[in-house]
């Protein structure tokens, strides 16, 4: 999540790649690939996730959602459309406890109200 709040800012040159990122912090081997294929997967499709999270985000359009709340979402959706392995309420479940650590008093709730119509969605047609 810290990687793509960074790359959304762009603030810091020293982790401006996943590469880089890996290297500046340093997270354990048992993590790094499972991050590459996370960051690269809403690189890869990020076009297709922001567009869902708008139709879900009633009001809202990406540029006013929070950046650390975009985060998680881009996240949640990847996990949801490209992840069926993981049940959908874990991957819902992650994103609300990511946003609590990190967003706003509100962020759990508007995470949770964005990605439980899209798991529906998504998850139905497959």
């Amino acid at each position: 999540m810290s990687y793509l709040y960074q790359k959304e800012l762009k603030v810091d040159s020293r982790t401006e790649t996943p590469e880089k990122f890996i290297r500046h912090f340093n997270p354990p081997e048992e993590f790094v690939a499972f991050f590459r294929e996370i960051v690269l997967g809403v690189e890869q499709y990020q076009q297709e996730i922001d567009k869902l999270i708008e139709e879900h985000a009633e009001n809202w359009k990406l540029y006013r959602i929070a950046k650390t709340d975009l985060a998680v979402l881009r996240i949640g959706v990847w996990e949801l459309l490209y992840c069926p392995e993981t049940d959908y309420q874990v991957v819902i479940d992650e994103a609300v406890e990511l946003a609590k650590s990190y967003g706003s008093q509100d962020s759990a709730s508007f995470v949770n109200g964005i990605l439980d119509p899209i798991a529906t969605k998504i998850r139905k047609k497959k």
